[in-house]
């Protein structure tokens, strides 16, 4: 409906405006979230508020907007009958850090084919729609389908993943576009607004669930004139939900010029607005299903209007919407009229023909995936089809696998023998084919090796063996190096200096069977790391995970900073270690979860800006400590020096440092203030810098006195839990 004064439409960026801490941590606008969720919808109106305060935006805002509001005169009263259905090609880039965001084409296509059915007014809900609304519901007539041909002219499924860190830091959106153009799977440069609609996929997008840009002049041709959805918010299977779902119906919606039912100068739940659409009643906007809401009667009467909000309406924020109105739907289909926006040309004949979307798709490439290629034996795997376009037969060839062929399209196999095997898809459409053969795609571990376990690379000259995998982030590897180690000459090297930001690299085990652990012992995962940053400033991460089940999931189990593990050490050029710089880490933490068969540990390194890191001698082991082992009365103080704790209090994890002079069999006891034990851990400790870590979380808030107890030394101290 309109307002009595004039509402600025405009650019439309549902995001969070949270204000950080020094710390990053985000506060999120409560009255901007939906009930049960806890992500923020939408900030139009903080985004468009920001972009107001620009008189040169503003001036150019102002001008588009009245020669808009100039083509809206020739759509009004289509009604639900329209002289042509226009079709938007849309690419999907899934920018993801190996995790669940990076989700699976079928859970793409649900959120495709939620899109058609809701824009085409084939939901079966809306049949349900409130009596008063019945009469204005009304279907866009616009059809969304994947674009078939890259920027390059080169034939691509619709979809495109890029594996970055970005991901994760949506905070900076241009940052996540960027990562996209530099790194995705099909054509690394610009992918333009005005020839696609780039929906971005996300793990976080700054807090919010989704967001876009309303059509405009000033970002006509940029890629970053696109949508940005977080990965939970895409279709109704996998990692979203039906609550989820139409998460893309309400962007899109904006994208195509429409504001919120309530306007765009403040959240929902406030105060009465407008979305400048002549048949939505003024409203203040629901967070949830409240369908008898009639917020702004006074408003509505001035204009002739006593009825109820239209909660309904897809670009409310209720969990039931389920519709858009006429005057919505001519506004939409304005926005695909006006040449200065880019969207005219988005749907133009000539354009649909360039990105592949005017004919019928043939098959261009036969393709394949798993998630996993490193596998155990007797393991069984789903192959997954990702050939395009419009494939109709499958046949597969698997060497060493249990069905050897299959005519299924996401077939399941079973590999029993160790080796590497090779993959072959043959793939048609009925009158085209295509082969993907891949030699050495599966590898099938050997028998798992027994504890203890101990690699110092001295008998390595590179990880090409079945004792490690190497995954590269795209620029230099883990490798081993020969000219130095902690252990010997030998270990492996990341050669870290000058790597780019955020890049990732990862260095897998093979198998170990921990499962001979008894309860009354435990286990240590021991490494040694030498590493050194070349400024104050750099932020590089060593991560470790650990597998119960083969590498099927992995969970993070210790992280260790650049400030952790440089200290205020810098080293501005190439750096090689000596053997006082390198530090021994305990892991304590390898639980009973781990004491299976099959367990294997990986190191993943991301690059922040600092230099080369090493690691050698590997040491997993078990072992309980002697319980007479307090009563040997030891007195020698020296064996162990530079003794810290920190943080202290602590919450998750206490950390001990400390330098030992010979290397000891050292035993760490716990217990409260009246001399209850409460754990003990097993740690082999090596000459020089050694760093424990202990897991504080099963711990209740208090002070405790942890007792480190050597060969030849005693020493205890106190430290408090959060």
């Amino acid at each position: 409906m309109k307002k009595r004064f004039s509402t600025l439409l405009g650019l439309t960026l549902c995001v969070s405006s949270s204000v950080f801490a020094q710390n990053h941590e985000r506060q999120l606008d409560k009255q901007n979230m939906r009930q049960g969720e806890h992500v923020e919808y939408c900030v139009t109106h903080k985004k468009m508020n920001q972009l107001l305060a620009n008189p040169e935006f503003a001036k150019q805002y102002a001008k588009e907007q009245q020669e808009f509001d100039h083509a809206l005169l020739s759509k009004k009263g289509e009604g639900s009958t329209k002289a042509l259905e226009y079709t938007i090609p849309v690419v999907f880039h899934v920018l993801h850090n190996g995790g669940p965001e990076n989700i699976s084409k079928d859970q793409i296509m649900s959120a495709l084919t939620i899109l058609n059915r809701d824009y085409a007014m084939l939901n079966a809900d809306t049949i349900g729609v409130q009596a008063a609304f019945q009469g204005i519901r009304s279907k866009v007539d616009v059809k969304f389908v994947l674009a078939t041909k890259a920027p390059n002219g080169a034939c691509f499924s619709g979809i495109t993943r890029t594996q970055n860190i970005a991901t994760s830091n949506g905070d900076d959106g241009q940052a996540q576009v960027n990562a996209i153009v530099a790194g995705n799977d099909v054509y690394n440069g610009q992918w333009p607004g005005n020839k696609y609609m780039n929906i971005f996929i996300c793990q976080d997008i700054g807090g919010a669930a989704g967001y876009t840009f309303n059509p405009g002049g000033w970002s006509a041709n940029s890629m970053g004139n696109g949508i940005w959805v977080l990965s939970t918010y895409v279709g109704d299977i996998g990692t979203s939900s039906t609550y989820t779902s139409r998460t893309l119906t309400h962007e899109v919606g904006h994208w195509l010029n429409l504001s919120h039912v309530w306007g765009g100068t403040n959240d929902p739940g406030v105060s009465c607005g407008s979305d400048g659409v002549s048949d939505t009643p003024a409203c203040i906007g629901s967070t949830a299903c409240f369908l008898n809401q009639n917020t702004c009667s006074s408003d509505n009467a001035y204009w002739g209007f006593d009825q109820i909000d239209n909660v309904e309406n897809y670009m409310d924020y209720s969990y039931c919407s389920k519709m858009f109105t006429a005057g919505q739907v001519d506004r939409m289909r304005t926005a695909l009229t006006v040449s200065s926006t880019g969207r005219a040309n988005v749907v133009s004949a000539a354009n649909l023909t360039a990105v592949g979307a005017s004919t019928a798709p043939i098959l261009c490439s036969a393709k394949f995936s798993t998630t996993r290629r490193v596998i155990c034996q007797g393991e069984t795997i789903q192959f997954t089809d990702e050939s395009f376009n419009a494939v109709s037969g499958w046949n597969w060839s698997f060497a060493g696998g249990l069905p050897a062929t299959s005519t299924t399209q996401n077939p399941s196999i079973t590999y029993n023998t160790p080796g590497t095997y090779a993959v072959q898809l043959d793939a048609t459409d009925g009158s085209n084919s295509n082969t993907a053969n891949i030699v050495n795609y599966i590898t099938v571990l050997p028998a798992p090796t027994g504890i203890p376990y101990y690699e110092s690379f001295e008998a390595i000259s590179n990880f090409t063996n079945s004792d490690w995998f190497v995954e590269n982030g795209g620029g230099n590897p883990w490798n081993v190096t020969t000219t130095v180690g902690r252990t010997g000459t030998h270990s492996a090297k990341l050669e870290n200096y000058g790597q780019s930001a955020s890049q990732m690299d990862e260095l897998e085990s093979r198998s170990i069977d921990l499962s001979g652990i008894t309860s009354a012992t435990n286990a240590t995962l021991s490494f040694r790391y030498a590493y050194r940053k070349r400024t104050s400033t750099n932020t590089d991460l060593l991560k470790v995970f650990l597998s119960k089940d083969c590498g099927e999931v992995w969970d993070i189990r210790k992280t260790l900073t650049a400030a952790t593990m440089s200290g205020t050490n810098l080293a501005t050029s190439q750096w090689t270690p000596t053997s006082a710089d390198w530090v021994t880490v305990h892991m304590t933490n390898v639980t009973t979860a781990y004491w299976v068969s099959n367990f294997r540990f990986k190191f993943q390194f991301t690059a922040g800006g600092g230099n080369n890191v090493y690691i050698d001698d590997i040491n997993i082991y078990a072992g309980a400590p002697s319980d007479d082992i307090v009563s040997l009365g030891l007195t020698d103080l020296e064996s162990f020096q530079n003794i810290n704790l920190f943080p202290n209090p602590a919450e998750n994890e206490l950390q001990i440092s400390f330098t030992s002079q010979t290397g000891d069999q050292l035993s760490f006891t716990i217990t409260d203030l009246a001399g209850k034990l409460i754990k003990t851990l097993p740690v082999h400790a090596h000459e020089g810098a050694n760093l424990v870590f202990i897991e504080t979380t099963d711990l209740s808030a208090g002070t405790y006195l942890i007792k480190m107890i050597g060969s030849v030394q005693e020493r205890t101290f106190t430290f408090v839990k959060k």
